[in-house]
């Protein structure tokens, strides 16, 4: 998939085709939005709403309220961003999507974000522990001020709160210009998207620390605005936000326990930047000045 993506974008920036005329005059050559395919990748940034963690199992069932959390961006490294191996390491953004008509396209992809509770996080603790769980916290509590201490008790989606989306997005276009060596035009997306969360949590509680356990989380519903730079009628780059609602309603904690889940809402902003192509399936008269959105 990812070899797959960068070829294309290579092969979509010295595709764009010649226009010539009939008989020493020229033809208008337009395309419009409908059977266009379109497809990018890049990166983005998180921040997340204060929320109540609920800690559920066989021997515990307790809520940290008002927990606050962050995102995990990672330095930039050329050796990790420009590395087909590693550039899923940092919190990405993929899509591929498709026009099924002027203005509205229909898209799928994910957004990898991180998920990390914040250390020394002053919070209230709400619940019952049964005894000798855990060394500090034990018996029930009832809005009890604690602080988290991250080599006690710590949680994050870190290599993964992915959510796995499907947008509707419509597509405006503000400006455009053809000029002698080559061709702009700014367009906004405005979409709505809807999908699941897939997981993979760490968790450090009662002295034990278990990394990646996967799991079907919960669902999401966001919003999302971009601003969209169009050059050479192929390849674009493309920058704004989204805001949304996050539900997980079972985050699974531990590999070999099932009923070690967590359960949490939270709302969320993110940036994103990303750079992608467009492909024009279905042309008229050669998609010389594509594409009419």
């Amino acid at each position: 998939m990812k070899p797959l993506l960068l070829f294309i974008l290579l092969f979509c920036t010295f595709s764009a085709s010649p226009s010539f005329g009939q008989k020493g005059r020229k033809k208008a050559k337009n395309a419009f939005a409908k059977g266009t395919l379109f497809g990018y990748w890049g990166y983005n940034r998180s921040a997340y709403t204060k929320s109540d963690i609920n800690f559920i199992s066989n021997n515990y069932d307790f809520t940290l309220k008002g927990a606050s959390a962050s995102d995990n961006p990672e330095e930039f490294d050329p050796s990790i961003y420009f590395n087909l191996n590693k550039i899923t390491i940092p919190q990405f953004n993929a899509r591929i999507g498709y026009y099924f008509k002027n203005h509205w396209a229909i898209s799928l992809g994910y957004d990898h974000m991180k998920y990390l509770l914040n250390d020394n996080n002053e919070v209230l603790l709400d619940g019952t522990i049964a005894p000798g769980i855990d060394a500090n916290w034990s018996g029930t509590y009832s809005n009890f001020p604690v602080v988290t201490n991250r080599k006690q008790f710590h949680y994050e989606n870190s290599d993964g709160l992915n959510y796995m989306r499907l947008e509707l997005t419509r597509t405006d276009q503000w400006y455009e210009t053809r000029k002698k060596n080559g061709w702009f035009a700014l367009s906004s997306n405005v979409g709505v998207s809807s999908g699941f969360l897939l997981s993979f949590n760490d968790f450090r509680f009662g002295g034990e620390h278990t990394v990646r356990t996967v799991s079907i989380s919960g669902y999401g519903l966001s919003a999302h605005f971009n601003a969209r730079f169009e050059f050479f009628n192929h390849i674009f780059f493309q920058s704004g936000f989204a805001t949304g609602f996050n539900h997980q309603t079972k985050v699974k904690n531990r590999p070999n326990d099932n009923s070690a889940i967590t359960k949490q809402r939270y709302g969320y902003a993110s940036w994103e930047s990303v750079v992608g192509f467009l492909l024009y399936i279905r042309p008229t008269n050669g998609c010389g000045t594509c594409p009419k959105w």
